[in-house]
């Protein structure tokens, strides 16, 4: 059994993870596994601990919180060009736990340190978005999402206002404030070399099913195909938007006339409007942009 090294975030689900971490300890060492652990102590925290834990050789790094944790352990093992020779394990204690849905892990704390004693590996992809960020061209990887436009806003909204409460409370709060002030906006898109362009509410690469706390957003998206999931939303009307919500609970929504899925490799996507990107539920900066998908670099303990 490789010794494990997990990255905390004690304020991940509403602060719930702190106060089952105790719990989550004495559940660990009672199934024998070896075992350090850090608290992050702010955003970006979790990336730098990852980062850390990569150059000391562990060779299991195990996520404890949301899915915004995962991401920035992932950036961090990444960074540290560890992503090859170190397993990811994840107990989910966030609120939103979209992530852990799509790929099927347990959901409970309970089922998920049992879990790191299991041998078997999941090879999954991880999205990539090259960005704008103060004059400079960023990276930021994603495991589940990114977006920008209308959905972009909305994490915008979530993150300054509504974080407190539960992730499913929080994406509705925030969707409704966007709603008040949103405009839709012109884009020009090359998706795979297809040129896409005319206003759109918003664009969507997803590498995961769900978001928003349990929205099934790509229902038949895959972890392990190689592709994303890109979905457009055209230059819908509020109230279509609005009356058009339930559905994409159900993934119904699909169909709807406006709504496009196209499957690439490689998405850039221009304006001449300044338009924010989000990766994970964390806003980035702007466009220009380009996301493209990394096929099976990170191994999962399933």
């Amino acid at each position: 059994m490789s010794f494990a090294h997990l990255i905390v975030n004690p304020v991940a689900g509403a602060g719930q993870t702190a106060r089952k971490l105790p719990l989550i300890l004495r559940l660990l060492r009672s199934i024998g596994l070896r075992f350090e652990h850090n608290l992050t102590e702010a955003p970006g925290h979790a990336r730098e601990l990852a980062r850390l834990a990569a150059g000391r050789g562990y060779e299991l790094v195990v996520s404890v919180g949301g899915d915004g944790t995962v991401n920035e352990v992932v950036n961090g093992l990444y960074e540290a060009g560890g992503i090859p020779h170190v397993s990811l394990g994840v107990i989910s204690t966030g609120t939103g736990r979209d992530y852990v849905r799509t790929i099927g892990l347990p959901r409970t704390f309970e089922d998920s340190c049992r879990c790191l004693l299991n041998g078997k590996r999941r090879a999954v992809d991880v999205g990539m978005v090259e960005y704008t960020s103060n004059g400079t061209v960023e990276k930021r990887l994603f495991v589940n999402f990114a977006g920008l436009g209308f959905d972009a806003e909305i994490v915008r909204a979530t993150t300054r206002r509504y974080k407190a409460i539960s992730r499913t409370a929080s994406y509705l709060a925030g969707l409704f404030r966007t709603l008040l002030t949103y405009h839709n906006k012109k884009l020009a898109m090359t998706i795979d070399g297809e040129l896409v362009d005319g206003k759109m509410c918003t664009v969507l690469m997803c590498n995961g099913k769900y978001a928003g706390g349990g929205m099934l957003t790509a229902p038949e998206a895959d972890l392990s195909d190689g592709v994303l999931d890109v979905i457009t939303i055209g230059d819908v009307s509020k109230p279509d938007l609005l009356w058009s919500l339930p559905r994409i609970y159900k993934g119904t929504h699909l169909t709807h006339p406006k709504v496009k899925l196209r499957r690439a490799k490689t998405v850039e996507i221009q304006s001449s409007e300044r338009i924010a990107l989000q990766a994970d539920g964390e806003t980035l900066g702007h466009l220009p942009a380009r996301v493209s998908i990394m096929p099976a670099v990170l191994k999962i303990v399933t």
